[in-house]
C-alpha cells in the first residue's frame, strides 16, 4: 500500500524539481524520510518532485484516501529517495544554459559519454588487491543493484532551491530579521559536489605546506597560474605486448621517458585510468584533458594500439604543459617511480590525499588586490558564450574533414585509378600500330596512366598526414569544452551565494569567492593560450602536409610531361 499525505496549505513551486500542491490534494509519498524540511513524492497530475513536509499531513491510515499512483520512471522504478528519470525533470536545450541559480548544467549528447565517463572516475577507488588486475575492459566504479549512478545529465536540481526560496520555506522556524547563508539542498549540483560551497561556506579544513601552494599572479590579461619554474616533456614509446599468469591475462605496455629525470617508467592504460581519477578528484576547476576512449575488443589490433598511443602522446602533452597538473605530486609519481612497493605506497598516500574537492581551495594563493565580482561574472558569460560556439563549430568542421577525408581514401583514390587504367588502355591501342615513330608515345601514355595511379595512392595515403592529426586536436579540445560546464557551474555557484546573502556576507566568505574566481579564471586564461598555441601549431603542420602532398604530385606530373617531350 503506497505512503499518501494530503496536502494542508497550497504551495506553488518556484525551482525545478519542486512541485506545487492544492490544499487537501492527495500526494503519494516516496517515503517518510524528510530530507531538510522536504519530502518527495507525485501529486495527483503524475508530477513529481519535492514539496515541504510542513505543508502536508501524513495519511497513517489507509482507507483514509484512495489515489492512482502512476508516477514511475521510464525503467518503471524510483530509486530511493533520489529520483534520474527524465520525465519529471526539466530539460535544458543544451549544456551552457542554466536552469536555475543552483541547477547542475546539462551536456550535450555527443559529450555525454565523455562527461559520465569523468563523473565515474570521481568515485572510483583502486584497491592494491585489484592493482595487477587488467582495468581496460571493465568500468572504474561498481554500480550496486537498484541503485542509480548520481551523474550531472541525468539529475536535474532534484533538490535545488535558492537561498530567498530556503529562507522562505523556514519562516515559520525563523524570525524575519535573521539572514543567513543557506546551503543548497541539491546534493547533486556541481556546485556541491566539487567542494566549491563547502568551501565558500568555510567549512574546509586541511594542512597546507608550502610545497603545495598554487600560486595565481595578475598577468597581463587577468588572472593567470604561476608557470612552472622547472618545464618538462614526457614521450611516450615502444608499445609492448605482455603477459601474465602463464599467458592468461594479457596486457599493453608503454614506455615513459620524462624529461626531467630521462629514467624509463613502464605504465598500462590501466595507469593512466587511475591517475586521471585522481586529478579529477582533485582539482574541481581544472580542466584534465580526457583519455582516449576504452575499447572492448580488439585492443591488440595494431590499428588501435597507434590510435591510442597517439591519443595518449596529445594528453600526455597538454599534461605536461600545465603549470599545475605537471607539478601535482601524483602526476610526478606516475611519472617517476619505478619500484613496486614505493609504487603501492605512494598510490594510497594519492588516494588519501586530503587537499581534494573543497580542501584544493586552501592551495590557492590569489593575487593581493581582491577581483571585481562583476567583472568576473561578466568573464564567465563571455567565455560560455565562446566555448558554445567553439563547441557547435569544432563538431561542424571535425564532420567536414572526416567526410573529406573519407572521400580522399576512397572515392578519389578510385577515380585517380580510373583515369590511369583509360591511359593505359589507350596507349595499348596505339601499340597495335606497329610504326617505330609511335613507341615512344606509347610509353609516355603509358606512364601517364601510372603517374595517376600513384596520385590516387596518395590522396588515400595523405589523411593519416594533416587531417588525422587535425582531427585529434579537434577530439581533444572537444574533451575540454565537456569539461567546463562544471568549471563554470562552481565559479557560478560561489558568485551566486554572495549576491544572495549580500547584506550579511562577511569578508570571508567575499575572500573564499575571490579564491574561487581566480582560480577559475587562471584555467580559463590557461586553456586561451594552450589552444592559440595547439591551434597554431596544428594548421601550419596542417598547410605544410598539404602544400609538400601537392608539390609531390606536381613531381609527378611534370615527370609525365617530360616523356613527351622525347615522344
Amino acid at each position: 500500500m503506497a505512503l499518501r499525505a494530503r496536502a494542508l496549505y497550497d504551495f506553488v513551486s518556484e525551482n525545478p524539481g519542486e512541485i506545487s500542491l492544492t490544499i487537501n490534494e492527495l500526494v503519494t509519498l516516496f517515503s517518510e524520510d524528510v530530507v531538510e524540511g522536504w519530502l518527495e513524492g507525485t501529486n495527483s497530475r503524475g508530477e513529481t518532485g519535492l514539496f515541504p513536509a510542513s505543508y502536508v499531513e501524513i495519511l497513517r491510515n489507509s482507507s483514509d484516501s484512495s489515489v492512482n499512483y502512476s508516477g514511475t520512471s521510464g525503467d518503471g522504478y524510483y530509486s530511493a529517495v533520489y529520483t534520474t528519470g527524465t520525465e519529471y525533470c526539466q530539460q535544458t536545450d543544451n549544456l551552457y544554459e542554466d536552469t536555475s541559480n543552483e541547477s547542475t548544467p546539462t551536456h550535450s549528447s555527443a559529450y555525454s559519454g565523455q562527461v559520465q565517463q569523468r563523473q565515474i572516475y570521481q568515485t572510483s577507488q583502486g584497491s592494491d588487491d585489484d592493482w595487477d588486475d587488467d582495468w581496460d575492459d571493465n568500468p572504474s566504479a561498481v554500480q550496486e543493484p537498484g541503485i542509480m549512478p548520481a551523474r550531472d545529465e541525468d539529475i536535474h536540481s532534484a533538490y535545488s532551491v535558492a537561498s530567498s526560496t530556503t529562507a522562505r520555506r523556514g519562516s515559520a522556524q525563523q524570525s524575519k530579521g535573521s539572514v543567513s547563508v543557506g546551503k543548497n539542498l541539491n546534493r547533486f549540483s556541481t556546485f556541491v559536489k566539487s567542494g566549491g560551497e563547502a568551501f565558500l561556506l568555510g567549512e574546509a579544513s586541511g594542512f597546507v605546506k608550502d610545497g603545495d601552494k598554487l600560486c595565481v599572479i595578475m598577468g597581463q590579461f587577468g588572472p593567470e597560474w604561476q608557470e612552472n619554474p622547472y618545464p618538462f616533456t614526457c614521450s611516450i614509446d615502444d608499445p609492448t605486448k605482455q603477459t601474465k599468469f602463464k599467458g592468461m591475462k594479457s596486457y599493453m605496455s608503454y614506455k615513459l621517458t620524462p624529461s626531467h629525470t630521462q629514467n624509463q617508467v613502464n605504465r598500462r592504460y590501466k595507469h593512466f585510468d587511475w591517475l586521471y581519477a585522481r586529478l579529477v578528484e582533485k582539482f574541481p576547476v581544472i580542466s584534465v584533458p580526457h583519455l582516449p576512449e576504452k575499447q572492448a575488443t580488439g585492443r591488440f589490433e595494431e590499428d588501435f594500439i597507434s590510435k591510442r598511443r597517439k591519443g595518449l602522446i596529445w594528453w600526455m602533452n597538454h599534461m605536461t604543459s600545465h603549470p599545475v597538473l605537471s607539478r601535482c605530486d601524483v602526476f610526478q609519481h606516475f611519472l617517476t617511480c619505478t619500484d613496486e612497493k614505493s609504487w603501492k605506497q605512494g598510490k594510497r598516500r594519492a588516494e588519501k590525499d586530503e587537499l581534494v574537492g573543497a580542501n584544493f581551495f586552501l592551495t590557492v594563493s590569489p593575487p593581493a588586490v581582491p577581483l571585481d565580482f562583476q567583472e568576473v561574472e561578466n568573464k564567465i558569460d563571455v567565455f560560455k558564450t565562446f566555448t558554445k560556439k567553439m563547441d557547435e563549430n569544432l563538431v561542424q568542421v571535425n564532420v567536414t574533414i572526416n567526410e573529406f577525408a573519407r572521400k580522399q581514401i576512397t572515392g578519389f583514390k578510385k577515380e585517380y585509378q580510373r583515369v590511369g587504367q583509360s591511359f593505359r588502355l589507350l596507349s595499348q591501342a596505339f601499340e597495335l600500330d606497329q610504326q617505330t615513330y609511335s613507341v615512344r608515345l606509347n610509353h609516355a601514355l603509358a606512364y601517364t596512366g601510372d603517374v595517376y595511379e600513384s596520385i590516387g595512392d596518395y590522396f588515400a595515403e595523405q589523411p593519416h598526414q594533416d587531417l588525422g592529426p587535425l582531427s585529434d586536436l579537434f577530439v581533444i579540445y572537444q574533451g575540454h569544452l565537456s569539461n567546463f560546464p562544471d568549471i563554470i557551474h562552481v565559479q557560478k555557484g560561489a558568485l551566486t551565494k554572495v549576491k544572495d546573502c549580500q547584506s550579511s556576507v562577511d569578508a570571508g566568505i567575499s575572500q573564499r569567492c575571490n579564491i574561487i574566481s581566480c582560480a577559475t579564471l587562471a584555467e580559463i586564461q590557461h586553456f586561451h593560450r594552450t589552444r592559440v598555441r595547439d591551434f597554431k601549431a596544428q594548421m601550419q603542420q596542417y598547410l605544410q602536409q598539404q602544400i609538400a602532398f601537392f608539390q609531390k604530385i606536381t613531381g609527378k606530373l611534370e615527370e609525365a610531361l617530360h616523356m613527351y617531350d622525347q615522344a
